[in-house]
This record gives structure tokens, C-alpha cells and sequence, in this order.
């Protein structure tokens, strides 16, 4: 599995990060889908680095295992994309693209002399 298939998938990487813009998969790894759920709720995926799996939730950070609604292999393709159209199954169906999230860029502060 690759960042470019996830993008194929419509997830994006959410790792805010000045080297996010093209992160390498072993990298970045935390997704968002692109598009909501009927219902409003996101899908997130996640896979922790140097696990071979990767888990979907509907929270861009699930602590606790039943937050966690899927969890395959990196390299099963079929029964993650089974995952992401359970999730919208169980969601009332796609929705809408997410909302662009606003991301505040630091900048140290200045003084005018």
C-alpha cells in the first residue's frame, strides 16, 4: 500500500507538517477521507509506523478499541476497500466532501522598530 494509492482512495495526509505536502507513506500516517459519511461523520485511517496493518475509525486519533470499526493488512487491498464501503454502508451512505480544514501557519512575532 502506498500514499499514492491511499489518494487514489480519496484520503489525504492530515499531518499539517511544512514536509506533509508530499509525505512519504512511511511517513505520514494518519488519513482522512475526502468525503463525509450521510450521517456527517468522517473516516480516518491510520497506520502505526512499522506495524504491518492499519486501522479505520471515524476519529483522527481512537484510543480505545471500539473506536477502532476495521483493522487489516497493509497489503490486503480488497479488504480495505471492503472496510471503507462498510463504513459508508453503515453511515447512511457517501455524503458530501469534507470542509477544508484552516491551518494556522506560525510565525514568530516581530517587532517594528
Amino acid at each position: 500500500m502506498t500514499d499514492s494509492y491511499l489518494q487514489s482512495l480519496g484520503f489525504a495526509a492530515t499531518d499539517e507538517t511544512r514536509s506533509a505536502h508530499k509525505p512519504l507513506f512511511a511517513q505520514a500516517w494518519r488519513y482522512q477521507h475526502h468525503i463525509l459519511a450521510q450521517d456527517g461523520a468522517l473516516l480516518f485511517i491510520e497506520h502505526p509506523l512499522g506495524i504491518d496493518s492499519c486501522r479505520l475509525s471515524a476519529i483522527a486519533a481512537p484510543l480505545s478499541p471500539q473506536d477502532v470499526f476495521a483493522s487489516v493488512s497493509l497489503q490486503d487491498r480488497p479488504a480495505l476497500e471492503a472496510a471503507i464501503t462498510a463504513f459508508y454502508a453503515a453511515h447512511g451512505g457517501v455524503g458530501v466532501p469534507a470542509p477544508l480544514r484552516v491551518t494556522n501557519t506560525f510565525l514568530p512575532f516581530r517587532r517594528k522598530e
